[in-house]
């Protein structure tokens, strides 16, 4: 079998096992939130597979394998630290789903856990283009890659770090987030999340069928413009905080965090 199919069926294998284990838990405290963690940190576990199995070069291998580890390793606690805070009580979204699949409401939820473990894979197969580029040395379009995919990781820390604080301040519950990258974005954490998979792609594209590597920005910018990302946030942020929230939307940009719009 062929390293490019062989090593991502080892991770889907692995992850969702991961992800069954998460669906049992999680109908057993009644929280399916969890999956969001789980999902974040099997990244992680690809980024070990990747680095304890493929050898084609050290350097380059090391480096696709920290990135992706370090990413996986932030947003696992970022996530983790969210719904193990209120670990009782199920997230809004996730309550939303409770009651949409009422009907074989545990197989439903199975289903979804295991269609994460597979995206886990799908999104992370250019990390196996990446480890198994046969070429001895970096390209300098990787390194182009791997700065974009390094600083958008410290941008969505920043993001998710001044959303956490704001949230924090017992003063602004029930008002919206409109400080630091927040107050030029909607979504800055959603817009360094697509950069992330925009560096990994162009890390990627130089690599023997690097071309694949484009699935992962186009299925994430897929699911968070038209899927579970901005479209339930910005619902769930109506529900919750209303006018408000209705009239952030008509002075901040959706996504580009430097671009303001005038009142």
């Amino acid at each position: 079998m062929q390293p490019l199919v062989y090593y991502p069926l080892i991770a889907l294998a692995l992850v969702c096992a991961i992800m069954l284990c998460a669906w049992v838990w999680g109908t057993v405290i009644k929280n399916y939130s969890v999956v969001d963690a789980f999902w974040a940190a099997n990244f992680a576990v690809v980024a070990v597979i990747i680095y304890a199995n493929i050898n084609t070069s050290s350097h380059r291998t090391l480096l696709v394998s920290l990135l992706a580890f370090i990413w996986s390793l932030r947003l696992t606690l970022h996530l983790g630290n969210r719904i193990f805070s209120h670990i009782n009580e199920e997230e809004g979204r996730y309550k939303q789903l409770r009651k949409e699949w009422a009907n074989h409401l545990h197989v439903k939820f199975f289903i979804f856990f295991q269609m994460q473990a597979i995206s886990n894979v799908l999104l992370a197969f250019p990390f196996f283009i990446i480890a198994l580029n046969p070429s001895p040395n970096l390209s300098f379009i990787e390194y182009v890659g791997a700065a974009i995919w390094a600083i958008s990781i410290v941008g969505e820390a920043i993001a998710d770090v001044q959303l956490h604080q704001f949230k924090k301040n017992s003063l602004n519950k029930g008002k919206v987030c409109d400080v630091g990258l927040w107050f030029y974005s909607r979504h800055p954490n959603y817009f360094f999340q697509l950069m992330i998979w925009m560096g990994v792609s162009i890390f990627a594209i130089t690599a023997p069928f690097g071309i694949w590597s484009l699935i992962s920005p186009l299925s994430i910018g897929y699911l968070l413009f038209k899927v579970t990302g901005i479209p339930m946030t910005e619902a769930q942020a109506i529900k919750t905080r209303g006018q408000a929230y209705i009239d952030y939307q008509q002075t901040t940009s959706v996504f580009i965090p430097w671009f303001k719009k005038k009142i």
